[in-house]
């Protein structure tokens, strides 16, 4: 696919910038086109060496991407859970995800209401 540059002497950075696309756009110079499709192909021969289309290449690509540390094969785990429909058990469960919170002292009413006549939070 050949695609063809259109200059635009506004956008020129440079005065030489500027003076080429005024050239081209008068026809004094060549328009310069550019292929996309030629230049990809001749990119992906440049992206992979001699070396690397041969076995030893291959062989090397292999060790230098290898991993350095073992690794281990993670176990399956198999977890239950046993409905019981014992509301204590909810309640308990409750309790130690409040207990985890990290909350430091009891807040009670009378410690809210301190605190919103006082203006600031209690310590």
């Amino acid at each position: 696919m050949t695609d063809e540059i259109k200059p635009d002497a506004t956008q020129a950075t440079t005065q030489d910038a500027q003076l080429t696309a005024e050239s081209m756009t008068e026809g004094k110079e060549k328009m310069p086109s550019v292929d996309v499709d030629a230049d990809y192909a001749a990119a992906q021969q440049f992206s992979v060496s001699d070396i690397d289309r041969t076995p030893e290449g291959a062989e090397a690509a292999d060790k230098a991407t290898a991993h350095q540390f073992a690794t281990t094969t993670p176990s399956e785990t198999n977890s239950q859970t046993l409905s019981t429909g014992d509301p204590s058990d909810y309640m308990a469960m409750a309790k130690d995800v409040g207990a985890s919170t990290g909350a430091a002292g009891n807040v009670d009413d009378d410690l809210i209401q301190k605190a919103l006549e006082k203006g600031q939070p209690g310590k």
